[in-house]
């Protein structure tokens, strides 16, 4: 476990060879974290979140509504438009045991599929065969829906699993969420949802989405995004900084944390993404004038680095950034703070350094600033390669 504890070095150890590049570990990436700074609850205002500026060595503390003024005429800020789906629904099974679906993806319509199938997590103590019919918030004769399992998904022993749903009047898969689901919050958030009673529901619904969300599919929000507002975004427009916005959607991996200490050994999980047209153009502008192209949350990292290295403006992906990786189109980063051993920890850690990332966590707990989704953030500049 990585030492995070005030006065520990951030030093990079030393490598066999001289200039060689360290090979890093899963262990190299988890930390001990006081169980009392991890947030169950916003902030009062979306801009009154801390923000630590972590682009020089040594951090400063600053509020977020003061970003605009630590960007540049000319830059461009990309958000993530996702919006997070009430994808977390309660059921049973026909025996009357109790389950859980978190809906992870709606499949498209196509050849056999009318548009009714999702792919989903299921949450169940004895998992029922496939051609079983689950009843969700009641079942269909009771004001809900049934759904039957078909299968596992994306493979035979895939780690999801694909159903049929079947509403009273022929609704679609989102229409029966936003009818019978719960926002899924991330499992660190201790909070009891259940099909009765969910007395944050009402603050959840606000402030566990972003004010620019659009394009419903995520289980999750891309949380950087969440601490801006209205007089944030006025403030850039101000000050001369362009917007524009990628799509990924995203999945309940992100809250996996890796298992496997060698890295490379790690399975990635896949999310759909989309850059728009426009996007592409603003970012052409952009290198045009000198610009440079600030990333709101790690979505958006690996959203415009896919389509860097793939060429792809849609798609798929399962990019996995650990250090060592070349990033090609984000030269700034606004981020909360992330789980120990987590691919997110991996990914800032490529983006700014492993050592001046432990730094600012070391700062971070000392100063007690909130973690994960509902805490605060970090202002990161790309190192230089090595």
């Amino acid at each position: 476990m990585t030492d995070l504890s005030p006065g520990a070095s951030s030093a990079p150890l030393a490598t066999s060879a001289p200039h060689a590049p360290r090979v890093f570990t899963l262990s190299d990436f988890d930390f001990s974290l006081p169980p009392e700074l991890i947030a169950q609850h916003p902030a009062p205002e979306r801009s009154a979140s801390r923000l630590l500026d972590g682009r020089a060595m040594q951090p400063v503390d600053r509020i977020f509504r003061e970003l605009p003024g630590l960007l540049r005429e000319g830059d461009l800020l990309v958000f993530n438009d996702t919006r997070v789906v009430k994808a977390r629904i309660f059921g049973e099974k026909a025996s009357g045991g109790k389950l859980e679906l978190l809906i992870e993806r709606v499949l498209s319509a196509e050849a056999g599929n009318p548009g009714s199938e999702v792919v989903a997590h299921m949450k169940v103590s004895k998992k029922p065969l496939p051609g079983s019919t689950v009843h969700m918030a009641g079942g269909r004769n009771a004001g809900g829906f049934d759904a039957m399992l078909l299968g596992r998904w994306p493979t035979e022993d895939g780690p999801l699993f694909r159903f049929a749903l079947h509403g009273p009047a022929g609704e679609s898969p989102w229409e029966l969420m936003d009818r019978h689901g719960h926002l899924p919050l991330p499992p660190y958030i201790e909070r009891q949802q259940n099909n009765d009673h969910d007395p944050d529901e009402a603050e959840d619904s606000q402030r566990y989405q972003t004010v620019f969300a659009r394009a419903p599919g995520a289980v999750a929000a891309p949380t950087a995004a969440l601490h801006f507002d209205e007089g944030v975004l006025a403030g850039l427009a101000a000050r001369g900084i362009e917007r524009a916005s990628v799509t990924l959607h995203v999945g309940a991996g992100t809250f996996q944390p890796c298992k496997t200490e060698n890295l490379a050994e790690h399975q990635m999980h896949s999310e759909w993404y989309e850059v728009p047209l426009a996007t592409l153009a603003a970012l052409e502008r952009c290198r045009q004038r000198g610009g440079r192209v600030v990333a709101v949350g790690t979505t958006t990292v690996r959203t415009l680095e896919s389509w860097a290295r793939s060429g792809q403006a849609t798609g798929d992906t399962n990019i996995f950034i650990t250090p060592g990786f070349a990033f090609q189109v984000v030269d700034v980063l606004i981020t909360n703070f992330h789980l120990p051993k987590s691919t997110l920890m991996m990914l800032v850690s490529a983006f700014a350094g492993y050592a001046h990332i432990m730094g600012l966590y070391r700062h971070a707990m000392a100063q007690q600033y909130r973690f994960f989704s509902y805490g605060d953030a970090m202002l990161l500049e790309r190192s230089p390669p090595r």
